[in-house]
């Protein structure tokens, strides 16, 4: 057996052509109709707090987070959050989004949203945002809204419309 090691680093702008077309691999043209998409639009992603994983010089996940603000809270947007399919149930995705929380927790920010699924999120300490206290500008599955608290309190007090910076 072959020992295969990941590395993890924060994500740099020669890594954004690689990580769109890990991106279109995964969701498709498609992905572009979605309301994060669409509220991600336009807003440069923070680099220092967005993260990649390789093999050697292969790309094999990346993870995104954008500066947003809710009402005129300041808040971050995760996603997307890409794993190649081969390297998919090996911790990898897990391992980006820890490195964005610990990232953004060591720079201040106090919260963390995300669109996805509950029951794999929950184990990085996400929780569903109660139902009407932040909303999208778009249609989105309102429990699949989760949030992660960096500082405490901030879910809290976080409330309004979702917008970019």
């Amino acid at each position: 057996m072959i020992d295969v090691v990941i590395t993890f680093s924060p994500m740099t702008h020669t890594d954004a052509p690689q990580v769109e077309k890990l991106d279109e691999r995964a969701f498709g043209p498609g992905r572009f109709a979605r309301t994060a998409y669409r509220l991600r639009e336009g807003a440069a992603p923070d680099l220092a707090l967005s993260f990649v994983a390789r093999i050697g010089t292969l790309l094999v996940g990346a993870n995104l987070i954008t500066p947003i603000l809710i009402g005129e809270a300041q808040a971050l947007l995760l996603g997307p959050l890409t794993v190649e399919p081969a390297f998919r149930s090996q911790g990898v995705g897990e391992k980006l989004v820890n490195a964005s929380l610990e990232a953004a927790r060591a720079a201040g920010h106090a919260l963390v949203l995300l669109v996805g699924d509950e029951d794999y999120y929950a184990r990085m300490g996400f929780v569903r945002v109660p139902p009407g206290q932040i909303l999208m500008p778009g249609p989105v599955d309102p429990q699949r809204l989760l949030a992660c608290e960096l500082a405490p309190g901030a879910l809290a007090a976080a409330r309004g419309a979702m917008r970019r910076v």
